[in-house]
């Protein structure tokens, strides 16, 4: 599941105080900064007024979008690398602890330290987002890729869309029947992802723990849509991250990940990717995708979602030497076109 807070999303979803309910980011990637196994929906949100429909896109949008597209699709890799020799929860609570302060850095140096003064309603709503998003969400796709490979974790987590419409229906609104067909589309993609797992060849409790984290991460979008967050995104997003680390570090000491656990045998990959999804994962793609929400067409930040997925299982393959076996070749194909058709159909509605 770095956000913007696995960034790693990565890391942990679109960058917003109060994101749209529609089209959460990628809990590796992170929604909240990071930073997400990334960035929520911006699909249902009308354009910006006075936003041709067609207009001449300079060569920065573009790059913004090479670097959410290849950034957060890459954090599931980093998330594989990381969890080879550091403990998951500990690394996904790491990873969020030091993006959020580095990001609170960087807001009071911008704006000044006033900027992240909040009242404590406020602050209350920001800690259980980043709760469900990166403790919840980032947290357990970290736990689920010690047991999945990190391609077929990308492609679950990309379901999250499906779930996302079904907490919308359940909390009173009614989503147009194209929702509901990729809502059955995806229903039948992710039960051909799950086959692996039924199947022994990978292990279940890892595909269980992304669907969670997928679930978790879908409630917590819908829910920051709801609840009083501060009102620079910014700010949201630094307390959010600070939450769900806390909330990983505290995870990881109560499953004893702390015991045996010598940062001396920590490779020196896992720490490359670590500082990776920090950076990268969370700050620079972060930082890339809230600049396309002002300075690109909505619709065109929002093919992220479908291109994640994709860029995740063909990094897993080269890198890692992932199989790309039919389940995830034909799930992962069926999951991709529900999003799609869930996306096409709110940016519609």
């Amino acid at each position: 599941m770095t956000s913007p807070a696995d960034p790693s999303a990565d890391p942990s979803a679109a960058p917003s105080a109060a994101p749209s309910a529609d089209l959460p980011a990628d809990p590796s990637a992170d929604r909240v900064a990071v930073a997400a196994p990334t960035p929520p929906s911006t699909a249902a949100l009308p354009e910006k007024p006075g936003q041709p429909g067609r207009r001449r896109l300079g060569g920065a949008v573009w790059a913004a979008l090479a670097i959410v597209y290849v950034v957060w699709g890459s954090t599931y890799l980093g998330i594989r690398v990381v969890v080879e020799t550091v403990p998951p929860f500990l690394a996904s609570g790491s990873r969020f602890i030091v993006a959020g302060l580095l990001l609170a850095a960087i807001v009071a140096w911008r704006h000044g330290p006033a900027a992240l003064k909040v009242d404590r309603r406020r602050l209350g709503s920001a800690a259980l987002v980043g709760l469900l998003l990166i403790l919840g969400g980032n947290g357990l796709v970290n736990l689920a890729e010690t047991d999945i490979p990190s391609g077929l974790a990308a492609l679950l987590i990309a379901a999250v869309p499906v779930w996302v419409v079904l907490l919308r229906r359940a909390a009173g609104e009614r989503p147009g029947p194209g929702a509901y067909g990729g809502v059955l589309l995806g229903v039948a993609g992710l039960a051909v992802l799950t086959l692996p797992g039924l199947s022994g060849d990978v292990g279940i409790g890892g595909v269980l723990a992304v669907l969670l984290a997928a679930l978790l991460w879908s409630l917590g979008t819908v829910s920051s849509a709801r609840l009083p967050l501060p009102a620079n995104p910014f700010t949201a997003s630094v307390y959010e991250m600070l939450a769900g680390g806390v909330g990983g570090i505290v995870v990881g000491l109560l499953r004893g990940e702390h015991h045996g656990f010598d940062p001396g045998a920590v490779s020196g990959s896992s720490w490359a990717a670590l500082a990776y999804l920090v950076v990268f994962g969370s700050l620079i793609a972060f930082t890339a995708y809230a600049w396309l929400l002002q300075s690109a067409p909505i619709s065109l930040a929002a093919t992220y979602a479908y291109v994640n997925p994709v860029v995740a299982v063909l990094l897993g393959a080269l890198i890692l030497d992932e199989a790309l076996t039919w389940p995830i070749l034909l799930g992962g194909g069926i999951v991709v076109a529900a999003v799609c058709l869930i996306v096409t159909t709110e940016r519609r509605g």
